[in-house]
């Protein structure tokens, strides 16, 4: 049988802590920002896309790694909205909105914003502001959460949804707002830190500040999101621009050309169609013609596959590849565009080639994986997806995509019990345990197998509060029946 994935410890589940609590931990400051993340996902917000993932969490993480802060577990992800702006919530869980990082014009000026954001988590605000007035902020976050949740369970749309929160935000607004500015100057002032550390331009979160401040004086009703929840003005900028002044003058060589990738992937991802996508594109080519960036024609390609027109793309992708073979966005948009045609020998010709070269990558990886169950080889796509999963901790993405092909292999004790995970990582407890109980009721099982089952669910089990004891009950009994 299949080993199994090789998840977080007991540390994974929440805290539940106790009533007499007067103070966030980061166990239940983790909690609650997977309980806000779990409804953005359930949503539609957050953006599942295995290149974006791996770039904004590398990104982050080369912030991260010079804050020194072992409290927490950062974890950021792309939230499908064209709003300018990016928030930091509990736990460490940070947003970047797709609209910001298309309004960034260079990898320093998004990395000053995530900086920013950071600063945010290390320094503790979510958890200072509870001290300062303790009530209002406790009763306004769990507001918040419910207005995420109610949204999600009553199909809300997300317009509602963030009308929702902006009500459940204003009611604490006026409360909050000093404490905020301060907030706010020091998250620059540590972010600032954490940039120039990493190899950024010091000043390029400056920069990014001046941009929206200018966008708020042309039109003060366009004025962008940012600008809304983080508090702006000349002092501050100043003060931001005084601080990366007090760095010594050296080369700050920290960005990389999957920026550039990336934003063009963003771009095509986020257009209202395929036919608009391509639109820009064209109009990109018949503005600048000549040769073009190679970044533009690699948007070029994913438009022209997303519309159908897959040799076109092949032809794209091809002359990328034949300048640049080591960078492995050009690989997946060739072989994902020669599924698209048809050409599926090639396509997995195409896969395997990038699989070979770039070992355990995540993103070759989960493509490949996907490519070989579109081919039907469900049981090779389950292998090779599972030999990744048991180095590196899954995604709620990739632990679904592996039990699909364990269901697709017909193995559904495994399909079970990766969908608990899945769950589990969504932070729906009551949901992983009805799965691995699916996954203990299945026939045949092997001693081993069932005995991982039982420790997992003893262990999940402890983390259940009454409440979630009575929908997992529930859930029992709608299957039952």
């Amino acid at each position: 049988m299949h080993s199994s994935i090789v998840l977080g410890s007991t540390d994974d589940l929440p805290d539940i802590g106790s009533s007499a609590d007067t103070m966030i931990s980061t166990s239940e400051e983790y909690r609650i920002g997977r309980q806000i993340v779990r409804g953005l996902r359930q949503a539609g917000r957050v953006m599942e896309d295995a290149l974006l993932d791996d770039y904004i969490e590398g990104l982050g993480h080369k912030l991260v790694v010079h804050a020194h802060d072992g409290e927490h577990r950062f974890t950021f992800f792309m939230v499908r909205d064209d709003a300018i702006n990016a928030f930091a919530m509990p736990g460490g869980f940070i947003g970047v909105n797709a609209g910001l990082m298309l309004a960034t014009r260079n990898e320093s000026e998004l990395a000053g914003v995530m900086a920013h954001e950071v600063a945010h988590v290390t320094q503790r605000h979510v958890v200072r502001r509870a001290q300062s007035t303790q009530r209002t902020s406790m009763v306004t976050t769990a507001a918040l959460i419910a207005a995420l949740l109610v949204g999600v369970t009553t199909g809300a749309s997300p317009d509602a949804m963030q009308a929702m929160i902006m009500v459940t935000q204003g009611a604490a607004m006026q409360q909050q707002i000093n404490y905020t500015r301060s907030n706010e100057y020091e998250a620059d002032r540590v972010g600032i830190g954490y940039l120039a550390a990493a190899g950024y331009e010091p000043e390029s979160m400056a920069d990014f500040f001046e941009t929206m401040n200018t966008m708020s004086g042309v039109s003060a009703s366009r004025a962008p999101e940012f600008l809304r929840t983080h508090p702006m003005g000349i002092n501050r900028i100043a003060e931001a621009k005084n601080r990366a002044a007090n760095f010594p003058p050296r080369t700050y060589d920290a960005e990389s050309e999957s920026y550039w990738l990336m934003r063009e992937r963003l771009r095509v991802l986020m257009a209202e169609n395929a036919d608009k996508a391509l639109e820009y594109y064209q109009q990109e080519l018949a503005k600048n013609p000549g040769p073009q960036p190679d970044y533009v024609m690699y948007g070029y390609g994913l438009a022209l596959k997303n519309r159908g027109l897959a040799a076109d793309a092949e032809g794209v992708f091809t002359d990328l590849l034949n300048r640049r073979s080591d960078v492995i966005a050009y690989h997946l948009g060739l072989a994902e565009s020669q599924m698209v045609a048809g050409d599926l020998d090639g396509s997995l010709s195409t896969f395997e080639n990038a699989y070979r070269l770039f070992p355990r990558n995540v993103p070759v990886t989960v493509a490949y994986s996907e490519g070989l169950l579109r081919a039907g080889r469900a049981a090779q796509a389950h292998r090779v997806l599972l030999d990744l999963l048991n180095r590196v901790p899954p995604t709620s993405e990739q632990a679904r995509l592996i039990a699909m092909m364990a269901s697709a292999e017909g193995d559904m004790a495994n399909a079970h019990y990766y969908m608990s995970e899945y769950h589990l990582i969504n932070g729906d407890l009551p949901m992983a345990v009805n799965q691995l109980q699916l996954a203990l009721a299945q026939p045949d099982l092997e001693p081993v197998q069932r005995a991982r089952y039982q420790a997992r669910l003893q262990e999940i089990s402890k983390y259940l509060t009454p409440e979630m004891q009575r929908g997992a009950q529930r859930s029992r009994a709608q299957q039952s029946s």
